[in-house]
């Protein structure tokens, strides 16, 4: 495998890091129809865990079989596949070396109370699993937000120590925060930057609205307009160390095919990475889910 320029350039940024951990993100950055690029396309799949079964795959139902997902992440050309400890286990062998894996270390359900989550997979899995990255939630703003940094400062040292690579799902909410700010500008603005700031190699945040919620924050945000979704993407991208973090933005709630069109559109041409979207395709039925996967990484390699 060659790396491009691009790769190799986005690489360069991450200057502390050893050999194993840069190669695990080659491999996602080099891997499926967007290798090279710099643009990636992740397909998370843990909603099992936060929204029950039922609720994410009834309206589809070959995906409640784990290799359906791994099968469309491999199918799709995709850049990785994410999931918790039971899902990954249950394709292991037979999708060994065909798609980089992101294991999801830390997990919630629907019913719990606040905002944290159990540690549900380890340092070790991933490396028994042969995984590229651990992946981990922040809820910066909860009643739990510190005691998750320390978990992740920790397992981020130690994955790090055997050369795999951190992914880091940054969501405002709980607290002081209100329901209305969770989305808001300068606080997805904020989250992405503790995630850069914790060590983060990846960072996972979602589509900031044009809503300004800190009092403190609103004299810093006035004279732009920030009515255009690419202009506030690029400003998520400059708030992870003036882009020298990869950046890639959550698809969020299922929504009509246009809408996620134009959410990778505003994404590219914000200058973040790409796409973590899991929902919004593998509750479509495969065909379809193909076939927007498919002009999705048209859309980031510039030709839609």
């Amino acid at each position: 495998m060659s790396m491009t320029p691009v790769v190799r350039d986005i690489l360069s940024k991450y200057e502390s890091d050893n050999p194993g951990v840069k190669a695990n993100l080659a491999r996602i950055l080099m891997q499926g129809r967007l290798g090279g690029t710099g643009k990636l396309i992740i397909l998370p799949v843990d909603q099992g865990f936060e929204h029950g079964p039922a609720r994410s795959f009834a309206v589809n139902e070959p995906a409640y079989d784990p290799h359906y997902h791994y099968q469309m992440a491999i199918d799709a050309g995709l850049s990785a596949y994410a999931a918790p400890l039971g899902m990954l286990e249950a394709g292991a062998d037979t999708f060994a070396g065909q798609i980089p894996t992101i294991l999801k270390l830390n997990s919630s359900n629907s019913w719990a109370g606040g905002a944290n989550q159990a540690l549900t997979g380890s340092v070790e899995d991933a490396l028994r699993l042969g995984c590229s990255a651990i992946g981990f939630t922040i809820y910066p703003g909860s009643e739990d937000c510190f005691d998750m940094m320390e978990e992740i400062k920790e397992l981020s040292a130690e994955a790090k120590s055997v050369g795999i690579a951190t992914v880091l799902w940054s969501y405002p909410r709980g607290g002081n925060l209100p329901k209305s700010g969770e989305l808001a500008l300068d606080v997805g603005a904020y989250a992405a930057h503790m995630a850069a700031l914790l060590g983060a190699h990846i960072i996972k945040v979602k589509l900031p609205s044009d809503h300004i919620e800190q009092e403190d924050a609103k004299k810093a945000y006035a004279g732009t307009d920030w009515s255009k979704q690419s202009d506030r993407v690029k400003h998520v991208v400059k708030a992870c160390f003036n882009g020298r973090r990869i950046v890639v933005f959550s698809g969020g709630a299922a929504k009509g095919a246009d809408a996620v069109y134009q959410d990778a559109i505003d994404i590219r041409d914000g200058g973040g990475n790409g796409s973590i979207i899991g929902r919004n395709t593998f509750q479509r039925e495969r065909g379809e889910a193909l076939a927007m996967l498919d002009k999705l990484v048209r859309i980031y390699k510039g030709e839609e």
